[in-house]
Order: structure tokens, then sequence, then C-alpha cells
């Protein structure tokens, strides 16, 4: 419920604001927006608010004058929690939520929360597909691309909304207490934000902080992270492995995806049934079943879902074959650990395009991953000298650097030959070069495109 008594101060001016301002302009809610952009254009930004209204805007310096007039802050994703707004806030002992918090006090129904650091979108939005098929009322949102505060308002008391949840997002959560929440797994990630590994590893855990004993926490068996956070779940803990059978969980016996209870042994599917590859994707898939099922959601319905779906935009996606050549978008592989599931999965000699935004990773593990495979590394962006140097380390010194992505495919085209593969799987943040991993990703599949015009 949200309090319209209050005065809101949304702080970001891009996908996820503008969905917090507009939620809080339908329940009737005081709401000032920030920005550190002194230059954003008014008249386009108050085209995209609800009734175009146009709110009180601060842009660029902000004050603790400023902040005294507010009850409460509503934080975006993008913007740290330790930026000079969120302190002065907290310095007045006043809310900071995230718009997840926002999303979550004014909807209704039931909310399956899902994070991790790899495997949230492919889970998220198989979790969906399977939980539309059964449920009339249901929403898919969060970091999948629809923020929750666009939606929340349209949610009932028998929906069901499935949500993707960053570790951005849960730094700043109150009440937020999801029905069923699945955290897939733990590697580094974020570090130029969190610090360590651990601070990473505890935002991600607090998903789960305010459940009750009657909610469930979705667990990966084969992660020691993830498992370990079982000991201190709130709620009922059920696991998923992929190489361990489970007394009480999902896991895969053989070819079938199997969920055990007691003596109750149920077969949801088999390999026939899924449309995805890799072992990476069968973890997602045993997540989505271990999710579902905890919703509710009976076993055939849970199987027709899983035979529907047909993957996400951006994760080892085809694109198209030029004279040959095939290439693949995994735009999505913002980090290595999510990379080496990208070039795993190639089963051609592949032209690998890496390097954007550095976020404090390392690139052995990746690199080690080419085994073989990888005919040349082509690099852009910030990480590119950091990414070859390691490259070299190991052994591997057929590195060319680009300034584009259409400089990129352009060299490629002109040396691979016929069987190859182009794979893009940067291994970091689009950041600095692209808006977003998706305008990073439809920029790659223009230039195929093109290639095929010509």
């Amino acid at each position: 419920m949200i309090d319209t008594s209050k005065k809101f101060l949304v702080a970001g001016a891009g996908k996820s604001g503008i969905g917090s301002v507009n939620l809080l302009l339908k329940t009737g809610a005081d709401v000032s927006l920030y920005d550190g952009k002194e230059d954003l254009e008014k008249e386009a930004l108050y085209e995209k608010l609800y009734e175009k209204k146009e709110i009180p805007l601060i842009l660029g310096n902000i004050t603790k004058e400023d902040v005294s007039k507010f009850d409460l802050l509503v934080l975006s994703p993008g913007i740290s929690v330790n930026a000079p707004i969120a302190q002065m806030f907290r310095d007045q002992e006043k809310p900071v939520w995230s718009e997840i918090e926002l999303a979550y006090q004014a909807s209704k129904g039931k909310i399956a929360a899902i994070t991790g650091t790899n495997g949230k979108t492919t889970t998220t939005a198989l979790t969906g597909e399977i939980m539309k098929g059964y449920y009339e009322s249901s929403f898919v949102v969060g970091n999948i691309g629809i923020p929750y505060t666009s939606v929340a308002l349209d949610t009932k008391e028998d929906s069901v909304t499935t949500a993707e949840i960053s570790s951005f997002q849960l730094e700043t959560i109150v009440d937020f207490k999801p029905d069923v929440c699945a955290v897939l797994n733990i590697t580094p990630d974020h570090l130029d934000r969190h610090g360590t590994v651990e601070v990473y590893a505890q935002t991600k855990e607090s998903i789960g902080k305010n459940q009750t004993k009657d909610q469930v926490m979705v667990l990966n068996y084969e992660d020691d992270t993830t498992r370990d956070m079982a000991e201190r779940a709130n709620g009922k803990v059920l696991f998923f492995s992929l190489h361990h059978k489970i007394k009480e969980g999902v896991f895969m016996e053989d070819d079938a995806f199997v969920i055990e209870e007691g003596d109750n042994k149920q077969i949801v599917c088999t390999l026939d049934d899924v449309n995805l590859l890799g072992d990476h994707n069968y973890e997602n898939i045993l997540a989505a079943i271990a999710v579902t099922y905890s919703m509710g959601v009976p076993v055939s319905y849970i199987k027709e879902g899983i035979q529907r779906f047909k993957g996400v935009e951006h994760r080892i996606e085809y694109v198209d074959t030029v004279k040959g050549v095939a290439y693949y978008n995994d735009s999505k592989g913002t980090n290595p650990d999510a990379a080496i599931k990208g070039i795993k999965a190639m089963n051609r000699p592949t032209w690998l395009i890496g390097g954007g935004y550095d976020k404090k990773s390392t690139y052995d593990e990746w690199i080690e991953a080419f085994d073989g495979k990888v005919k040349e590394l082509i690099l852009m962006g910030v990480t590119a000298p950091k990414i070859a140097e390691c490259a070299k380390a190991h052994g591997f010194d057929k590195i060319k650097f680009v300034d584009s992505m259409e400089e990129a495919v352009s060299y490629i085209a002109e040396k691979a030959q016929d069987g190859d593969a182009v794979l893009l799987s940067p291994a970091c943040a689009s950041w600095g070069m692209f808006p977003n991993y998706e305008v990073r990703g439809d920029i790659f599949k223009d230039c195929v495109r093109k290639l095929k015009e010509n």
C-alpha cells in the first residue's frame, strides 16, 4: 500500500525511474524527479510521464535543504546506494527504497522472484512462460526488461508475478517478500559496486530475508555459496541439482527432469521435450521447475511450458548464416562466467568478440575455456588491454583491437571461412559504448543483416 500522504523523490530518469514516477502519479502521490544530468531535455521527459504531467524536477546538484522537503527516496538501480543523494536521505533518517520495493508495496497477488549471477533472464522467461499457461493473470517483470512498477497497479489478488531481480535492486528492499524466491548461482560480478564477492553474495541472499516458514527459497545444490544459504533461510528450502539426486528437490536423472518429495517421485519431462542446449540451460530448467512447482503449478502444465519455450534474445541467440559463417548473439554474457557458457556452447571454430566496461572481473577462466575453439579474439572497450594481457599470459595471442561493433563484424567477415562461427559474448558490461546489453546485441545483429544484404 502506497502512503499518498508522503512526498516522494525518485532518483534517475531512465526506464526504471520513469516507471516509478508513473506508478506514483497513478496513485495520486506527490512525486518529484531527480537526475544528475543538468542538461536533461525536460519536454522529452514529460512526454514519457503519465498524462504528460509536468512534475517538479531537480537536475544536477541536490542539497540537504532539497532533501528535507521529501519523506522518501525511490532509488533507480543504476544509482549506487552510496551516492550522495542516498546518503543525504539516510542522514536525515528517511527511507530509501528500490523501485522493486515501491512496486511490491503497490502490487497484489503472489510473487516469484529470481536472482543469481547467471541464468536469471532465461529462468525468469521460462518460469513466466509456464506460469501464463496455468494462471489467468500472469506478469513477467524486472531486470528482464519490463519494470515491475509499470504493471504493479494492474495486478489482482489472483495474479502471479514472476520477477527477475538484480543485486542493485536488492540493496534497498525493506518489506519485499516473495512467496517463492530463487538464487541460481554466485560467481564474482559487479565487484566495482559491491566491493567483495562476500558482500555481493549477501546482497543476493537478501532476496529471502523477509520470508516466513510457509514460503519457499529455491537454491542450487551444485553451488557452494547458494547451498550454504540453506542454513540461514527463513523459508522452506527446495534444492535443484544437475548432478545429485536430491531427496527433497528437483534434479536430473539420466535424461529426465525429476521432482522428488518423500516417497513421491514425478518425471516432469525429458531432454526430448526441451529446446535449450547445454548444462547451464538444464540448470535453468531445473530452477524454473522448482519455482513453478512451489507456486502451485501442476506438473503437466510445467511440461507444456517447457515444450513451448524457445529461449531468450541475446543469450546464445542464433542470428543468421552468411557465406557459410554462423553468427551468434550472446550480448547477455556480461561477465566471464556467463561468457564461458557461451563459448562452451560453440561447436565450430569461433571468432569471438569481447570487451566492454570494467566490472573489476578477472578473465583467466574465460580464456582457459577457449579450449582451442577460438580462432581470434576481437576486443573493444576499456577492458580490451586488460583482457589481451590476460590472454597472452595464457598463451593466446591471436588478438585484434577494434573501436566499434561495425569494425569488428566487418573485419571478421573478410577473414572467416565457411564452417566458422562468430560469437558476440563480451564477458563485460555494455556501459560506456552502449546504453545496455540489448542495444549492443541489436547493433551486432544489424551488422550481420547488412552483411547479408551486401
